[in-house]
């Protein structure tokens, strides 16, 4: 049984790639799992390899945004994560990479999606 929290965080993610693509960015993978992380987003732009976290919320809380819970700990793991992906498809030592977080609000009344996008933490 697919959980409420499992369901957001599927759309939350498709949304993400679909704003991704719109601007440029082509996905390369999708939750992309070791034992000891997993990267939501792996995609290029502009010959930089980028690995995105998605953080969602069902509404727009003012002092809650999703993009919070990405804290220092959850990025190590994404960091990790990204330096594994990276030897595993055998990328050049120089290769540019980096981590982004896209966060998705959903706001009910109007129906629509808030998008951020931080680039490079």
């Amino acid at each position: 049984m697919i959980t409420q929290r499992a369901e957001l965080g599927f759309v939350a993610e498709k949304i993400a790639g679909e704003f991704l693509e719109k601007g440029g960015y082509a996905i390369l993978a999708r939750n992309y799992r070791k034992p000891w992380g997993e990267i939501d987003i792996v995609c290029e732009k502009e010959g930089i390899v980028v690995f995105v976290e998605v953080k969602a919320n069902k509404s727009v809380v003012a002092g809650f945004e999703p993009e919070l819970r990405a804290d220092w700990k959850k990025m190590a793991k994404v960091q990790r994560t990204a330096e594994t992906f990276l030897a595993s498809k055998q990328y050049e030592s120089e290769q540019e990479w980096q981590l982004d977080i896209v966060s998705v609000s959903f706001d009910k009344e109007k129906g629509v999606a808030q998008i951020k996008h931080f680039k490079n933490i």
